[in-house]
């Protein structure tokens, strides 16, 4: 049996908000954090690896999100359809998502179900077993979740068409969904290729929180994942940089689906951890989050151009966006809506935020993330999210 790597082994305690766990490398590459906590008998298991949208060749676009359906859909030892049977008849439940940076799986269940947990999450780790009619199928349910998402909801062009805008040469052009055409052609050659690149140990990382027995988890999960042989060391990934705008870029989307005028704002923002990246973050609370934030109190409350209004800071692994849209009242267009918003941002640009209001935001983020750590889900993705970002 290949050993554990339990040095260096880090213990971080929850002071200043932090959350404790142990965090240590097998050999073959998979880093593990563990977090105990026994206020309630559940234990939520999340494997995250290193691959999104931003990973993925320009002309085999949508793989990392469609992995994230294929994973489900059976494994060496598991049959097609069996995955989710297994969560929900111990009294669990699972899910993933895909974003342009990474790929999440995570299982909730009750913590005496965790080696289950263990042995599932590892089955899918182990070697490539997907079989073709899982290609075929899951190829054509995302096909579908595409048109749903954006060919066929109101605005959903305009999301696709900000991106291909605000980025010129950086993987982050393309939607996290991919393009049609290019799940059509993905072949099953394609398909092995993604898994043995990214869907390796030493690209993914492992977090198991809630009512474990630390030494006890240790040794589950040497024993799941500690002989998966690892992956290459050379795994690609794409360069941070990219071309900036030299000038400010539009497109008018006509867009079938849409009812009513809408703007959408984009700009470029630093990488997610930089100093600037939490500053943006409160800029959003402060602009958009409440019936006080300042564009709903001007553009919905007393200018009453629009029906809604959101801001994001969309801080990602890479330098990302933050995105402004607006939705019009009928009688008003998205010139009023693009003008009004400018003012704002001029405002803030000019005078700044009062001190009262910043604490209002901080307040806000604060409680949610709070609200977030009180359950197990939200533990692991808090320890996951440290470990990202520390990486």
């Amino acid at each position: 049996m290949a050993n554990v790597l339990f040095k260096p082994t880090e213990i971080y305690s929850q002071s200043e908000g932090r959350i404790d766990f142990v965090e240590f490398t097998l050999e073959n590459g998979l880093h593990v954090i563990l977090h105990e906590d026994h206020s309630t008998p559940i234990v939520a298991v999340n494997v995250c690896y290193h691959v999104g949208s931003k990973n993925e060749k320009p002309d085999k676009t949508g793989f990392a999100h469609l992995f994230e359906h294929l994973m489900f859909d059976g494994s060496k030892n598991v049959k097609r359809g069996e995955f989710d049977k297994y969560i929900t008849q111990a009294g669990g439940y699972d899910n993933a998502y895909t974003t342009e940076d990474k790929t999440n799986y995570y299982e909730v269940l009750p913590s005496n179900y965790l080696e289950l947990a263990l042995w599932l999450e590892s089955d899918r780790m182990l070697g490539f077993s997907i079989q073709e009619i899982s290609l075929i199928t899951q190829r054509e349910v995302v096909k579908e979740e595409r048109r749903w998402r954006y060919e066929n909801r109101p605005y959903g062009s305009a999301w696709i068409k900000i991106s291909e805008k605000s980025f010129k040469k950086h993987p982050y052009r393309w939607p996290v969904i991919g393009y049609q055409e290019h799940l059509d052609r993905a072949s099953m050659d394609d398909v092995r290729e993604f898994y043995e690149t990214f869907y390796v140990p030493n690209n993914a990382v492992l977090v198991i929180a809630g009512d474990i027995d630390i030494e006890k988890t240790k040794r589950l999960v040497e024993k799941y994942f500690a002989e998966i042989p690892k992956g290459p060391d050379n795994i690609p990934r794409p360069p941070a940089e990219d071309e900036l705008n030299d000038s400010e870029i539009r497109e008018i989307v006509e867009d079938v689906n849409a009812p009513l005028p809408a703007v959408f704002m984009s700009y470029r923002i630093p990488e997610e951890g930089n100093e600037d990246s939490y500053a943006l973050a409160l800029l959003s609370n402060i602009l958009s989050v409440g019936e006080s934030s300042r564009l709903y109190q001007r553009l919905v409350y007393k200018d009453k151009i629009a029906n809604e209004v959101e801001t994001y800071a969309d801080a990602r692994e890479h330098p990302g966006l933050f995105l402004i849209y607006a939705i019009s009242n009928p009688g008003f267009n998205s010139d009023t809506l693009e003008k009004v918003i400018d003012e704002e941002i001029e405002k803030i640009k000019n005078y700044g935020v009062e001190e009262k209001e910043l604490e209002k935001a901080k307040n806000k983020v604060e409680s949610a993330l709070v609200a977030a750590r009180q359950t197990v889900q939200g533990g692991s993705s808090g320890a996951l999210l440290y470990i990202l970002q520390k990486t």
